[in-house]
């Protein structure tokens, strides 16, 4: 077994960057190496080559890898429905709804998972790097612990800690972190590296001595602000920004409270010509947007009801009315029907909740979630895309007899007798470059012609180079046992 752990000294200090980086660097050097994450948690998943789940940042990891993604390569994924709840995937399935006390005892079964999967990746690959989950000084969650030191001291790895410059208090960080581990624990830390910064590295030389001489560990490198990241697919819907005032064409896309697989805006905000503004609680909808998209959430009815607090209802009759487009994804197509009944209460009370009555659809919660990677021809252009589904219920009513797509001859989705309202389960097709350019036409929008899947790669490549130059990666990849 040869494995490395990137863990952070909090959460958002850029592990999966790292990991990723480091992925391609490891792969452009000869070594077949797969990424893993013990425990993840977030509403961004990805369908594996396996017919499961992982969340989104391990399957860009794989990319990197130049591998298809598969679930033992994020074994446990945790999907937040609520404040307090979240439902528990396990290698790639819904194992359980959960919530957040609860799990603190559930996790402790988890381990068996963790380790069957991880011993599945290093017994195919030569090298498999592991990505921690939050921060290892977070010693309040240590016991039954599997996304951090609890991994790494069950399956003998050693780890090297990652800290944030930009959020700033990087010293304190790193050697508050090991102030805090349990010596055991402090024992699997090999060295740090410091992320994120902006300016001259050298200018950290007095603090970077600092930490090592008050640590005992050495330090790998000082890693400068990667200006490319944007480029890359985001995990954390926090990191969604509105794009800048460009005189583009305004596309607006609602930031619902459970907001899931958002990564289908990427292509759209990488377009020159569109300017994509990510409409947050308390804010109007722009009267000015072309097309409004409700994208994927982990809870339809849930985030209905938020939609509704908003007031983006009312925002939404008006955008139709001066003759603006409306676009629902998933969670978001759902919305758009007439009614989603959840009978069983899969995800939340059951009951139902009238929709937003634009499209002619009745939808269903049903206890199978499909999962499945797509080829589908878009109806109005008879386009090829490229796609995903991921979601739970069925939707049924008059306005499927105007599909949005059609699956090797079945309908999919469903489009308004006016034309102006469509809704879809298809996830990922606007990375399909033809589709994009038709379906911004459409818009009265013309598209860059660039290529997206294209400017992943090149992102990938970027940040190999960024890594290989500004850290020690021999050195890493030597810590590796």
């Amino acid at each position: 077994m040869t494995a490395l752990m990137i863990q952070g000294t909090g959460s958002n200090v850029g592990k999966s960057m790292l990991v990723a980086g480091l992925c391609r660097a490891a792969r452009r050097r000869g070594l077949s190496v797969a990424p893993f994450k013990p425990q993840n948690m977030s509403n961004n998943a990805a369908v594996t080559a396996d017919g499961g789940e992982i969340g989104r940042a391990q399957a860009l990891q794989a990319r990197a890898a130049g591998l298809l993604p598969v679930t033992d390569m994020n074994p446990v994924l945790l999907k937040p429905e609520s404040e307090t709840g979240a439902q528990v995937i396990v290698q790639g399935r819904r194992r359980a709804v959960t919530g957040a006390r609860d799990y603190a005892t559930f996790r402790a079964g988890l381990m068996g998972a963790v380790l069957e999967s991880f011993g599945r990746l290093s017994a195919a690959h030569d090298l498999v790097l592991v990505e921690g989950a939050g921060s290892p000084a977070e010693v309040n969650l240590r016991a039954n612990d599997i996304a951090n030191m609890g991994f790494a001291r069950a399956a003998g790895v050693p780890v090297v800690l990652a800290g944030d410059i930009d959020r700033g208090g990087v010293i304190a960080q790193i050697v508050g972190t090991q102030a805090v581990l349990d010596p055991a624990d402090a024992a699997l830390v090999r060295g740090f590296v410091v992320n994120k910064f902006r300016g001259d590295p050298r200018l950290f030389d007095d603090g970077y001595r600092f930490i090592e001489t008050r640590t005992g560990w050495p330090g790998f490198g000082v890693l400068p602000w990667f200006s490319a990241a944007h480029r890359l697919p985001a995990e954390d819907a926090l990191d969604l920004v509105s794009g800048p005032a460009s005189g583009g064409v305004k596309i607006a896309c609602l930031s619902f409270s459970r907001i899931a697989n958002f990564d289908d805006l990427d292509p759209l905000a990488a377009e020159p010509g569109v300017e994509l503004v990510m409409v947050r609680a308390g804010e109007p909808i722009p009267g000015d947007a072309r097309l409004v998209i409700l994208p994927g959430t982990k809870s339809t009815r849930g985030d209905l009801a938020f939609l509704r607090a908003q007031g983006w209802d009312i925002d939404l009759a008006a955008h139709l009315r001066r003759g603006g487009a409306v676009l629902g994804i998933c969670g978001g197509y759902q919305m758009l029907g007439r009614v989603i009944a959840d009978p069983e209460g899969i995800e939340g009370p059951a009951g139902e909740s009238p929709g937003l009555g634009l499209l002619d659809v009745t939808t269903v919660m049903t206890p199978e979630k499909r999962l499945s990677r797509v080829s589908a021809r878009h109806a109005g252009t008879g386009l090829a895309v490229e796609g995903y589904e991921i979601h739970i219920g069925r939707t049924e009513g008059p306005d499927r007899a105007r599909p949005f797509a059609d699956i090797a001859g079945a309908a999919e989705g469903a489009i308004s007798a006016d034309g102006r309202v469509s809704g879809s389960y298809l996830h990922g097709l606007f990375a399909a470059d033809d589709f994009r350019a038709a379906f911004l036409s459409g818009l009265g929008i013309a598209a860059s012609g660039r290529g997206h899947e294209a400017g992943v790669e090149a992102a990938l490549e970027a940040l190999a180079d960024h890594v290989e130059e500004h850290l020690d990666v021999t050195g890493l990849l030597a810590l590796a046992r």
